[in-house]
């Protein structure tokens, strides 16, 4: 039996290693299943001064569900940042803007002791279904002053990739 070395990532071409790390997060071929990835940071306290001043802004932000689930925390601050981190990621995914969609037209739930997930409504929705997304893969994690959320869309199986890839970043 032979034992070969793993090849270094920077072997492939131009691309492979982004490709490979894709396949491995969604489990399919290289470059098949990943429609698009995103990622946001939240300041918590520039997030608190915010709602502070603008306290009604809450009910555009979040969802009722989002709101009752971090009132279950001594500070809620933090749940609602990342929150509010994985709606930016899942915009940046899709490849769109702010306020392309409602915001609570992207729902974060959590149910039991089961890892959160990524939920979609309305405008948001329909917007996933056109490019193609079958399921959502979701990273949350915040420290005492930021919150960050990573998000991955997955193509649904047999899906058409959408005419223009979405990229990432701002």
């Amino acid at each position: 039996m032979t034992v070969r070395p793993a090849p270094d990532p920077g072997d492939g071409p131009p691309g492979a290693a982004v490709d490979d790390l894709a396949a491995r997060v969604t489990g399919t071929v290289a470059g098949a299943g990943v429609v698009g990835v995103g990622i946001d940071a939240v300041d918590l306290d520039r997030l608190r001064t915010v709602l502070g001043r603008r306290p009604r802004l809450a009910r555009r932000l979040w969802t009722e569900g989002e709101l009752a689930y971090a009132a279950l925390a001594p500070d809620a601050l933090p749940r609602l940042a990342t929150r509010f981190a994985a709606k930016e990621a899942v915009m940046k995914a899709l490849g769109v803007g702010l306020w392309s969609f409602r915001l609570t037209d992207v729902e974060v739930v959590r149910e039991g002791l089961e890892a959160p997930t990524v939920r979609l409504h309305g405008a948001a929705a329909d917007l996933a279904r056109a490019h193609g997304v079958g399921r959502w893969h979701l990273s949350l994690t915040h420290t005492d002053t930021v919150a960050l959320a990573v998000v991955v869309a997955e193509a649904a199986p047999g899906a058409a990739a959408p005419a223009a890839a979405p990229t990432a970043g701002r």
